[in-house]
């Protein structure tokens, strides 16, 4: 995959950032004046400073960071993020906190992670019937059975 293209909106803001060479997701940044803090059970709008060119095709998936989630209770509040290829405004990332106690969001922190993923667009038409299967419509736990 080519590159992908990065509008730095404001001072800053910080390019993605793999934490390793073997990582999937690419970490994004708070790109903040002041800390934030988010109060328990609340959600802020944490901004990143930065717009991209998805590939067409493709989609932005956005995140927790495992470590911030577990251990702090700071997650997505949407659970998972989802930047299409034609938006080209500004990545914010709506944490969560989850946890008993108010936790602060610092300038320059990672908040969140990207993963950049093919995606497709099938057409939906409607059908009388479906074909079967041996799970059928088994849903809820009923896979282990």
């Amino acid at each position: 995959m080519d590159a992908i293209r990065v509008k730095i909106l404001r001072e800053g803001a910080v390019l993605p950032t793999y934490g390793s060479a073997g990582a999937a997701g690419a970490d994004l940044y708070a790109c903040l004046t002041d800390p934030v803090t988010i109060e328990p059970g609340r959600t802020a709008f944490i901004p990143t400073g930065l717009a991209m060119e998805i590939p067409s095709g493709c989609a932005g998936l956005i995140y927790a960071r495992s470590g911030m989630a577990c251990k702090q209770g700071l997650a997505p509040a949407n659970k998972v993020g989802v930047i299409d290829c034609d938006y080209r405004g500004e990545i914010v990332v709506a944490l969560h906190n989850h946890s008993a106690q108010g936790r602060t969001v610092e300038p320059g922190q990672r908040i969140a992670q990207m993963l950049i993923t093919p995606v497709l667009q099938p057409a939906y038409e409607a059908a009388q019937t479906l074909s079967d299967t041996c799970r059928d419509a088994g849903g809820f736990g009923s896979t282990g059975r």
